[in-house]
């Protein structure tokens, strides 16, 4: 099956399209054309031409499509917003199942990719001096979050590798010695592994999509309540007690 993958859960617009089947050891996900741009102010700007540049590039059509796969946080609610509206607006003008996935589990599906097994920690940032994160078992399954706070609070007892982030890896404690890469893997590794990809967020999706299960609704993961909040009641001024209106004071 061909699926359309969008994320916009981090500063990076990715969008792509991948073939997905099954294998003799699972599902396998081929990327056939992939976009991504770092740019947390064009979400909206580029995240519809990449996806039309990787249709054009992998000589389909949106009709050829068989579902969409779409991020859905931890994440900004601007940037989520963008990539959440567009993979649903895409979905039903194509008569297509949209799955949301947790970014963070697209970003482990990466990581695993390339090569990361044992014990793994995933990290956005979550501004404001604060890591997006989840903790993911060997066998690939997650065991703790998605969550958010300081870097510094994630543990790292027994963790083989941590991607991510590269400015919120640096705020990592080290607890008992790890036997992997350890932080030097998020801010070193060749293919800067700090965002999900298309591939691996079809492989979170994967096991749905083969399967044809029924999507729920898109939710985001926002994890914070908004910045924005309605305006508290504030009492009147003592001085203007027992002013009638348009009269004078009593």
């Amino acid at each position: 099956m061909l699926v359309l993958a969008v994320d916009t859960s981090t500063p990076a617009v990715t969008a792509g399209v991948c073939r997905l089947v099954h294998g003799d050891h699972g599902p396998v996900v081929t990327p056939l054309a992939t976009r991504v741009t770092e740019d947390a102010r064009a979400h909206a700007e580029l995240l519809t031409p990449h996806i039309l540049d990787c249709l054009a590039e992998a000589d389909l059509t949106p009709g050829d499509l068989d579902a969409v796969v779409v991020g859905v946080g931890p994440g900004p609610f601007t940037g989520l917003r963008v990539g959440m509206a567009t993979a649903a607006a895409f979905a039903d003008a194509l008569g297509r199942p949209v799955h949301g996935v947790c970014s963070l589990d697209g970003l482990a599906q990466r990581a695993r990719a390339a090569g990361m097994t044992g014990e793994l920690v995933v990290v956005t940032d979550a501004r404001r001096r604060e890591a997006y994160h989840a903790r993911y078992a060997p066998d690939g399954v997650r065991v703790s979050g998605p969550t958010v706070g300081p870097a510094a609070d994630i543990a790292t007892d027994g963790v083989d590798h941590v991607v991510g982030d590269a400015t919120r890896l640096g705020e990592l404690v080290w607890g008992e010695p790890h036997t992997g890469t350890g932080g030097e893997v998020g801010a070193t590794a060749p293919d800067r592994v700090i965002a999900p990809d298309p591939a691996g967020l079809v492989a979170a999706a994967a096991a749905d999509l083969l399967g044809g299960a029924v999507p729920a609704p898109l939710e985001p993961l926002y994890l914070r309540r908004p910045d924005a909040v309605p305006p508290r009641r504030v009492e009147p001024s003592p001085a203007l007690r027992g002013v009638e209106a348009g009269g004078p004071p009593r």
